[in-house]
């Protein structure tokens, strides 16, 4: 069973590439979203069992989640349901060309912001778990949700349960405690947080944002990744973490809002080496041109997704192989509108096979 626990919300965007002051007042696509949610429903459309574990207020939005998540065959049975607090919600923007896909964030006083570590139930949620995931986002919430992150991954370690966990820095998040900028209170806290973390995921920014551990020869604004550069990241964040095994980062090259360059790093301590995907055919890094997005958001959790889903597969001693499918699934998630990634393993693995050429399959 694989266990994932953070905040789930409402996710409110207007169609197509529309802005918010366009459509409001009038229509928009209300979905649910949340990284460790998502991660959830990638593994579910895998085929993989899934547990969910949040804290939800005590009305009907929250029972259209919760439907929503069984729905989708993911076990929700540790959801702890609150009188205190509300659902979050998050509106989005989706960009095109040179114009930025935005998010405004409306989270204050969710539920599980308010929420003590002592409300859940993490031993039962944790009773059958083979692995457990967290992201860096949960904690940014509040000092409860810091603590309750915190505990859950502590227990895990106890019990021997490998955990994951994506670093996933929001600047515009992690401001509970005043006069301390963001990058500085996210080092402090997923500093605490890495100490029981057997696989480590992040994105081009995120070591440098929360760990001050940066690429050399990159430029994020500039669509300039090294790829080779994030081999050296890793070592460090090994360095500073030696509980870590593996740490994998996600490679995006912004050219657009449509077009990214997309690929993936994963760093195995056992091997001793780096690992590149996707590969051409003479075994060099060619990362996949995505140069049509229909949508980005979540692209990193269905990375991580896929990658933990390729490790614990019965017989999975290659982490190449388990990069390739992790770096895959993220690919076609950029064709999928909203942050849960609807494809399947089969999909996943055509194109990893090479199929890239999108015919149409009869």
């Amino acid at each position: 069973m694989f266990v994932a626990f953070g905040e789930i919300m409402m996710r409110v965007a207007p169609a197509g590439h529309l802005r918010l002051r366009q459509v409001m007042p009038g229509e928009v696509e209300v979905t649910f979203a949340g990284a460790e949610a998502n991660v959830c429903a990638s593994l579910a459309n895998f085929g993989a069992p899934a547990r969910f574990v949040t804290a939800l207020p005590s009305n009907p939005l929250a029972d259209a989640v919760i439907a929503d998540l069984r729905g989708l065959g993911i076990d929700t049975r540790f959801m702890l349901r609150s009188a205190e607090g509300r659902l979050g919600i998050y509106f989005v923007e989706t960009g095109a060309n040179q114009r930025s896909s935005t998010v405004i964030y409306d989270r204050d006083h969710s539920a599980i912001s308010l929420a003590n570590t002592a409300e859940y139930d993490f031993n039962g949620a944790l009773a059958d778990a083979k692995w457990l995931h967290i992201t860096g986002i949960t904690p940014s919430l509040s000092e409860r949700a810091y603590e309750a992150t915190l505990a859950i991954v502590q227990l895990a370690k106890q019990r021997g349960i490998p955990v994951s966990c994506d670093l996933n820095f929001r600047k515009k998040l992690w401001r509970w405690r005043s006069g301390v900028a963001a990058n500085l209170l996210a080092r402090e806290c997923m500093s605490e947080i890495l100490k029981f973390v057997d696989l480590a995921i992040a994105n081009e920014e995120d070591a440098a944002d929360v760990l001050d551990i940066h690429a050399e020869g990159t430029n994020i604004e500039g669509g300039q990744i090294n790829a080779a550069g994030y081999e050296q990241v890793a070592r460090k964040m090994i360095a500073k973490f030696p509980n870590l095994s593996r740490v994998a980062f996600t490679l995006r090259e912004s050219y657009s809002a449509d077009h990214n360059n997309w690929g993936g790093l994963l760093f195995d301590r056992q091997s001793d080496r780096a690992y590149l995907a996707p590969l051409d055919a003479n075994g060099a890094y060619r990362p996949y041109e995505i140069r049509d997005i229909v949508d980005r958001v979540g692209g990193g959790d269905s990375f991580g997704a896929g990658l933990m889903f390729a490790l614990n597969q019965p017989g999975a001693t290659d982490p190449q192989r388990a990069l390739h499918f992790g770096v895959a699934a993220s690919c076609l998630k950029h064709s999928i509108r909203g942050d849960f990634n609807f494809v399947t393993r089969e999909e996943v693995e055509a194109l990893v096979g090479g199929a890239a050429s999108g015919r149409v399959r009869r």
